[in-house]
């Protein structure tokens, strides 16, 4: 079982994928400081324009990841701006209290989620593991017999899919039938998960001792099946964000879109 996404190849892709998994953790700091919502309204379009235009995605499924972000965007904005603190008043009844304040702080707080996840999906999408643990062991030097580790799990995770799918098809057609309850619930998890267990077992102890023959433990300095390396991609990387966090924060002290610039409550 193979997870690919046929996707079209950008220069997104062709960064080396430690610098950017560096410069992604330095815009996830920057958001964290950032308490003015004019300015995060136009990083976030920075980060949207990204995402639409450079992803390699198709449109349909562009689409289909939009929707859960846009209500994970409505979730985590709508309980602070429910619930949260503030003096001047739009509406209340019960328990909710819908302050200026809390508006403004909800959509802040909303906005802080759309960005990071929308910087953790274009770093997914245009990142593949396997460049990623091999930019880790030459430019960032970690240990090969961590990264080859986690390689390794993250191989074996489809397989592990195929083998439920197995022992799931294989009860259907001896039509084994499951108790109602938390009783039912009980047997199907057992039934599950002892024999993927065992054969996680067995595959773990394969693999570690094939890395042991390899001498994974003791080589240093390893030859790589693929050669990571700096290009001019990496620049054009940091000129993106440079450039355009630059016109967004002119953008919105010259033009702001709402005259409140801090939505922390004092």
């Amino acid at each position: 079982m193979q997870f690919d996404f046929i996707h079209k190849e950008t220069w997104l892709h062709k960064i080396n994928p430690s610098f950017k998994l560096i410069v992604i953790l330095v815009l996830f700091i920057m958001v964290l400081f950032i308490h003015n919502i004019n300015i995060m309204m136009n990083y976030m379009v920075v980060i949207l324009f990204m995402f639409l235009l450079f992803s390699g995605q198709p449109a349909k499924r562009v689409i289909l990841i939009l929707i859960p972000v846009l209500f994970m965007f409505i979730t985590t904005a709508i309980p602070m701006i429910f619930f949260g603190k503030g003096d001047t008043t739009w509406f209340g009844w019960g328990l909710i209290h819908i302050t200026e304040e809390s508006f403004f702080r909800g959509i802040h707080v909303g906005l802080r989620a759309l960005i990071f996840t929308g910087l953790g999906i274009i770093f997914a999408l245009t990142t593949r593991p396997v460049f990623l643990f091999y930019s880790l062991m030459q430019q960032l030097k970690i240990p090969s017999k961590y990264a080859y580790s986690f390689l390794a799990g993250l191989r074996l995770i489809p397989i592990m899919i195929e083998e439920f799918q197995t022992i799931r098809y294989a009860m259907k057609v001896r039509g084994v039938q499951h108790k109602r309850g938390m009783k039912g619930f009980y047997e199907v998890l057992r039934k599950y998960s002892i024999p993927m267990l065992s054969q996680s077992i067995r595959r773990a102890h394969r693999v570690a001792v094939a890395m042991e023959a390899k001498r994974f433990s003791q080589v240093k300095n390893r030859t790589y099946y693929y050669k990571i390396t700096f290009s001019w991609n990496d620049i054009m990387f940091v000129l993106y964000f440079l450039i355009l966090l630059s016109a967004a924060y002119f953008i919105s002290v010259q033009y702001p879109y709402f005259a409140i610039t801090d939505v922390r409550y004092k």
